[in-house]
């Protein structure tokens, strides 16, 4: 097994940036609502025409060029998690891979594991540098669902859609890298596969041609149930992959997680006994980002500083209703990054 760590970070978001009256008088008045349920101040929103692959090279050359690296010749492994796929048959790994001129040996659309993939990612790039298939992954979260789902005529004036935000996140592994993963805990819950799921209010299947528009709900009759595993899945998981590596939970200096609201975030830390500055988010400036969360809450903290050289950094989070949840243990040896 060959030691397999994180040398940096690399973040886009789209210049579109939203007010809750983007989304009628509904979200407008949430602002008055108390602190923890109220929606974020700020999210971004994807153009019309922007593509996952030009979010993801936008996000990844930021980040080659702050390590003054190229990425041609120096991605082996490509992986990428879109939360709303815009190529249907092909994924975007090939169209990034030729976007950076890169030439991997392995290319792999992730289409599971929803806000949980980051550590997931990262448990599959270890694995696959550790088999030997490659000595450099690059891996790649879009959150891009905001500005073609929950922006819609139909959609926006519902509760939950000032809620998201789009972005990406990237990470860039190595052999011997300097921060070194020391270990991913995943737990799968199938059973509850099917209770979040795209509908219209006509009943039609997503790709149905018609008037009424896609949007993404959870199974309403199971509310409570589903918001218990999600304040239930993250400390178990944390606890999971700490035990994984032989640590006590104290020994956490920071954790990130996904942000669906606040009061995740605060039941998360709360369970956890973490102080305010020690779980860090960015769900003001960009709302819940799903998947890609981790990556950019982690490229905002290193370079702003929040993140210190030795600090271990738990990765975490819950998919969907719960179906899936993971947490990654890296010991973070990186200076900031401006």
């Amino acid at each position: 097994m060959r030691d397999v760590g994180i040398v940096g970070f690399g973040s886009y978001v789209p210049a579109r940036r939203l007010g809750v009256e983007f989304f009628g008088d509904a979200s407008a008045d949430q602002s008055a609502a108390p602190a923890l349920t109220r929606p974020p101040r700020f999210r971004h929103h994807v153009a019309p025409d922007e593509r996952a692959a030009e979010m993801i090279e936008r996000a990844a050359r930021t980040m080659f060029d702050r390590l003054a690296l190229s990425p041609e010749g120096n991605v082996d492994i490509l992986l990428t998690n879109v939360l709303l796929p815009d190529a249907l048959f092909t994924g975007s790994g090939a169209e990034v891979a030729h976007r950076l001129g890169c030439d991997p040996k392995i290319i792999l659309d992730l289409h599971n594991t929803g806000c949980a993939s980051f550590p997931y990612l990262l448990k599959l790039a270890k694995l696959l540098i550790d088999s030997g298939e490659g000595d450099t992954a690059l891996i790649a979260n879009v959150q891009n669902s905001a500005g073609q789902i929950f922006a819609q005529d139909q959609v926006r004036g519902r509760g939950h859609a000032s809620t998201p935000g789009d972005g990406c996140g990237v990470a860039y592994l190595t052999a011997g890298g300097p921060s070194p993963i020391l270990g991913v805990f995943t737990k799968n819950s199938p059973e509850y596969a099917r209770d979040v799921r795209p509908v219209r209010q006509d009943g039609r299947k997503y790709w149905e041609p018609g008037d009424s528009e896609v949007d993404v709900e959870f199974d309403k009759e199971l509310g409570a149930d589903i918001i218990a595993r999600g304040n239930r899945l993250v400390p178990e998981v944390v606890s999971g992959v700490c035990a994984t590596a032989g640590i006590a939970r104290d020994d956490i200096d920071i954790l990130v997680t996904n942000q669906p609201n606040r009061i995740f975030l605060k039941n998360w830390s709360a369970d956890l006994g973490l102080k305010s500055h020690q779980h860090i988010d960015t769900f003001d400036l960009f709302g819940n980002l799903y998947g890609a969360a981790a990556p950019i809450t982690m490229d905002h903290a290193i370079r702003d500083g929040s993140i210190d050289h030795g600090d271990l950094v738990v990765i975490a989070g819950f998919a969907h209703a719960g179906d899936f949840a993971a947490a990654g243990l890296v010991h973070w040896h990186g200076a900031s990054q401006h």
